[in-house]
């Protein structure tokens, strides 16, 4: 007999709910026979198994029993999924549980693989943040955590880039989502989940937690949809924002080196449109390509990174933007007049 064995029948009982006893057999490797045996033996030493006979019947353990056998706390067994991101679990407020279910992790493991996971943990490293950008301020993520896991309205006050820029919003939490180092809560609005049939991902939206200036975790409980899927709204969510992203096109002339440099100083999307459409103008290696722009503004100043090594050809509008952005420039530095 296993001990080992027993405590994995307890341990797939307590976490799968009722189970065959084929199918216990069959998850362990073992005999259908061994199964039989191995419940009788968890009965025998006092542990609730109950057996329900029929068709779809098998065996559970006795309603509100759990075993504490692993030592673990419902904090540690969800800070788990953190382990390997330690900033993250930080950000979360659950960087003690991380640390402690580590720990007993470890502890529970044979001498050799021990060593072995000590030795992994010292060769693998996760920044999420990207470059040349401070790690925002998320003073309100540990309520988000707790209002998502609790499904408990939140009282928000809000800033947004259009008009007015301050606004209060009761969210539902639906779930959370580090992207690049910046945290978004993804959570319905009163007013959107007040119409009966609209669906879960039509009524959810995307708050940046890091703009919340204020927030109350209230009593009110409410239902997150059972047809919400959190990873699937955020791959719309990222569709939908680069549709809407790019509204208008530019045609634009790159330099060999100013070609070279484009990764490092404009968006993946507008580096794709250049090597889709990039054809080559005179003999010095100049090519001109056609590529996605947002607002003149924001294509200007991203363009002007590139200095000498890019013109504007079209429209007309940005090239008479780089144009006087060139010119105040030239002004600045005393050099108006000069060829």
């Amino acid at each position: 007999m296993s001990a080992g064995r027993l405590l994995s029948v307890l341990l797939l009982l307590q976490s799968r709910g009722r189970m065959s006893a084929r199918a216990i057999a069959e998850e362990l490797g073992v005999s259908v026979r061994t199964a039989y045996r191995d419940v009788e033996r968890l009965q025998g030493a006092g542990v609730p198994v109950c057996a329900e006979p029929g068709r779809g019947g098998g065996y559970r353990l006795l309603d509100g029993y759990r075993t504490r056998l692993t030592g673990m706390t419902e904090g540690e067994a969800r800070a788990l999924l953190f382990a390997g991101l330690p900033d993250a679990a930080a950000d979360l407020g659950l960087a003690a549980e991380v640390s402690a279910a580590r720990l007993k992790l470890l502890a529970a493991l044979p001498a050799g693989a021990r060593e072995e996971a000590a030795r992994t943990a010292t060769v693998f490293h996760v920044d999420a943040p990207g470059w040349y950008r401070e790690p925002e301020q998320t003073p309100y993520l540990p309520l988000f955590v707790d209002a998502t896991l609790t499904q408990r309205v939140v009282e928000a006050r809000y800033r947004r880039w259009r008009a007015p820029q301050e606004v209060s919003r009761r969210l539902r939490p639906y779930g959370l989502v580090l992207k690049s180092g910046v945290w978004y809560v993804v959570a319905a609005t009163e007013s959107t989940t007040a119409t009966a049939t609209a669906t879960a991902t039509a009524t959810a939206a995307t708050y940046r937690v890091a703009q919340v200036l204020d927030a109350t975790l209230s009593d009110e409980r409410f239902d997150r949809p059972g047809d919400f899927e959190l990873g699937a709204y955020w791959a719309s969510y990222l569709a939908d924002f680069r549709a809407r992203r790019y509204t208008g096109t530019a045609t634009i002339r790159l330099s060999p080196q100013g070609r070279r440099r484009l990764p490092d100083n404009v968006a993946p999307e507008v580096v794709r449109a250049v090597d889709a459409t990039a054809t080559a103008v005179g003999g010095d290696g100049w090519v001109e390509a056609v590529v996605p722009t947002e607002s003149t503004t924001h294509a200007c100043g991203e363009l002007l990174r590139l200095g000498a090594d890019v013109e504007v050809v079209a429209p007309a509008g940005l090239r008479r933007a780089m144009a006087d952005t060139v010119g105040a420039l030239a002004r600045a530095y005393g050099v108006t007049g000069r060829a």
